[in-house]
């Protein structure tokens, strides 16, 4: 019995304090990513530039994240997760650091590009790191509290810089954030991890580690399609997240209260919706099926929002719903990934497919721009709509492991 008991506050303790630790640099990286959408009135003013020429700095964050996070994966699977998420959280809160001392756009612009090779590393870090340490039989729930606290990143970001630029003005409030960088980096330092679990989604065999062998692994069907899953899910959110607003307010004329309104219920009833789909992969397996109900109900009800004129309370209302259907499937969808990827190939896989959600983040506004540029605002929502059939797709079937 006392055996028992101190087995248990040994092994179940050490795990559940990695996916904390985890999930607070997920949080960290959904926190830098939001960092200059607040602050961007008080840079432009500072700096005397124009929105596109501060567009710079996001397109330089993104192609960087964009090519340097498969790589990254490859360096995990190689020298270890823990290393290079330490370094990623430093590296980032260097370069925040750097912009707040030193006067000069285009540093600024540099630093951004810094950011995101630190960027490139929390995807394949997080999910090697918890699918080596968190048994299989919770492995669910820690992929969707590490979603959550991504989440709960974006959402904290906005109020809290303000409140920093307030106090010490936007190059003040880049140091502060660039602390909690630091923060979290030190408490993952200290951090003891526990031994690997073995999994039970893969059997125990050889992974080569070498370049050749594994782009092969990449550039198989299973993870291609995978690619494009994780791609239209950033599109989806994408045009959601940035467009509803105004399509709402060009196709029905909601007003900007209302139509903000039901983008905070999606987004609040998405991060419920991922705590929910955490419960749900713990009592299941079928976590394609899990997915394809998701975006079938994402896609009715995105469609109902493209030609149905609701009351506030009932556009309110359908817009929690798709967003509470987006949550659920995250969950699912890491698990997909999980289960057809071979041991030791954890950092690598995670980094290629999560890939995605930069490709989906780079094309969105391409499409998404050009519909409303084009006074189509129904189609916003049309697109989104079929968006989520296509991603089905993806889905429906659960591929075998690539041999």
């Amino acid at each position: 019995m006392t055996q028992t008991a101190e087995v248990l506050s040994a092994s179940r303790p050490s795990y559940v304090r990695l996916v904390g630790v985890v999930s607070a640099a997920h949080f960290v990286s959904h926190y830098y990513i939001i960092l200059l959408a607040p602050l961007m009135p008080f840079v432009r003013e500072a700096y005397g530039v124009s929105y596109t020429e501060i567009g710079l700095a996001f397109t330089a964050f993104n192609i960087v994240s964009a090519v340097g996070q498969t790589p990254a994966g490859f360096l995990v699977d190689r020298i270890g997760a823990r290393a290079l998420l330490v370094a990623g959280l430093l590296t980032g809160a260097a370069s925040l650091i750097i912009t707040g001392l030193i006067d000069s756009f285009w540093m600024l612009v540099t630093m951004f590009a810094l950011l995101g090779v630190g960027n490139t590393v929390y995807h394949p870090a997080d999910y090697a790191l918890l699918s080596q340490h968190v048994p299989s039989d919770r492995i669910g729930q820690a992929f969707s509290m590490h979603t959550f606290a991504g989440m709960l990143g974006s959402a904290v970001a906005p109020a809290s810089l303000l409140i920093m630029q307030s106090q010490w003005g936007w190059r003040g409030a880049f140091i502060g954030a660039a602390v909690l960088g630091i923060a979290v980096a030190a408490i993952l330092i200290a951090f003891r991890d526990n031994s690997p679990v073995q999994t039970k989604s893969a059997p125990a065999r050889a992974t080569s580690g070498d370049t050749p062998a594994g782009w092969r692994l990449l550039l198989s069907g299973p993870f291609l399609l995978n690619l494009v899953f994780f791609a239209l899910l950033a599109m989806i959110s994408a045009g959601l997240y940035n467009y509803s607003v105004v399509a709402l307010g060009a196709l029905y004329g909601t007003p900007v209260t209302t139509a903000n309104a039901a983008l905070t219920g999606n987004l609040l009833w998405s991060a419920i919706g991922v705590l929910l789909g955490g419960l749900l992969v713990g009592r299941t397996t079928r976590h394609g099926l899990v997915a394809t109900i998701g975006l079938a109900a994402m896609g009715l009800f995105t469609a109902m929002v493209a030609e149905i004129d609701f009351s506030a309370v009932a556009l309110i209302g359908v817009m929690s719903l798709i967003g509470l259907f987006s949550g659920v499937i995250m969950p699912s969808r890491d698990m997909i990934v999980r289960a057809i990827t071979p041991p030791g190939s954890f950092g690598k896989v995670f980094g290629f497919v999560t890939t995605g959600f930069n490709i989906g983040g780079i094309i969105a506004p391409l499409i998404f721009g050009a519909i409303m540029d084009r006074g189509n605002p129904r189609l916003v929502f049309l697109t989104v709509a079929a968006l989520s059939l296509v991603a089905i797709l993806t889905v429906a079937t659960r591929p075998r492991r690539p041999v």
